[in-house]
């Protein structure tokens, strides 16, 4: 068990120090987005062209470390020529690897494939088909939920009864838990061992397990409102996901597109088998 939470330390110490090392491109390339962005009312529109179809996303102001670091991305065509990697019908379409783009020197993949940003959940934005959300790394490795600087999903989804939605919330409010209990220990070892006073891993164990009891006590438990049931069974989309990935914009035109995509045949990696490509982004109102 010592080792388990050395190994879980030690790993999360990777993802900090690759961390501070983008953190000054990264402000860098958000002041710049920042200053181009108008600061209107109105919610930022793009055009997604893929060898299926277009489509058009709306991007949230309410997402705004979301919105600016994608709309970077696109400015500066990084999605330009990005392969659909990873497809799976009736859940989501994803796209965002560094890996399936060409042209990038090593450093330049090796900084956009391990960038990351906090994440920011909005409980009026949900996993509905369409919605427009960040992929990340699982929750072992990534209790703050951070999601990744390029890869995005787009979701297709299913439509579920009232009691699918309710087991779901269970299941979400166990991984907001399970997700929080994980960083408390990190956070409770790593203070004790910066401080000179390293714990043994039943104090770590026992210390986070008083924070995450406070929690829980000031903090109610998650629930879908009554418009985001209705939605999930008449439109449907992925409801377990909400909350624990960060949901920052939709789908307002071509949703189609989407089913298309879900549909190709792909492999035992959920890798399309005929190469899915974004052909172009573009912002077409700001």
């Amino acid at each position: 068990m010592q080792s388990h939470l050395q190994n879980v330390i030690n790993q999360n110490s990777v993802l900090m120090n690759k961390a501070l090392r983008l953190i000054v491109l990264l402000l860098a390339a958000a002041a710049l987005v920042s200053c181009s962005f108008s600061g209107k009312g109105d919610d930022t529109l793009v055009l997604l062209k893929t060898s299926m179809g277009d489509m058009k996303l709306r991007l949230y102001n309410s997402t705004p470390v979301h919105r600016d670091n994608f709309l970077k991305l696109v400015d500066m065509g990084f999605y330009n020529g990005v392969s659909f990697h990873r497809v799976i019908s009736h859940f989501m379409i994803q796209a965002g690897d560094p890996a399936t783009r060409t042209g990038l020197t090593k450093e330049q993949l090796d900084t956009l494939a391990t960038y990351t940003i906090p994440a920011e959940f909005d409980p009026q934005h949900f996993h509905k088909r369409g919605a427009l959300a960040a992929a990340r790394e699982g929750n072992d490795v990534n209790p703050e939920m951070r999601s990744s600087g390029t890869q995005f999903y787009i979701v297709q989804g299913i439509q579920l009864s009232d009691e699918e939605l309710n087991s779901v919330e269970a299941k979400i409010n166990g991984n907001i838990k399970q997700a929080l209990f994980s960083r408390l220990i990190f956070e409770t070892a790593d203070s004790a061992k910066r401080s000179g006073a390293p714990l043994q891993e039943g104090q770590v164990q026992e210390l986070a397990s008083l924070k995450m009891f406070d929690y829980m006590s000031s903090h109610p438990e998650f629930r879908l409102t009554d418009e985001q049931r209705t939605v999930y069974k008449t439109i449907g989309g992925v409801p377990r996901l909400d909350q624990t990935y960060t949901v920052f914009g939709e789908v307002t035109e071509g949703l189609e597109v989407i089913d298309k995509i879900a549909s190709v045949p792909t492999d035992q990696s959920d890798k399309p088998l005929a190469d899915v490509r974004i052909i172009k982004m573009k912002v077409i109102n700001r």
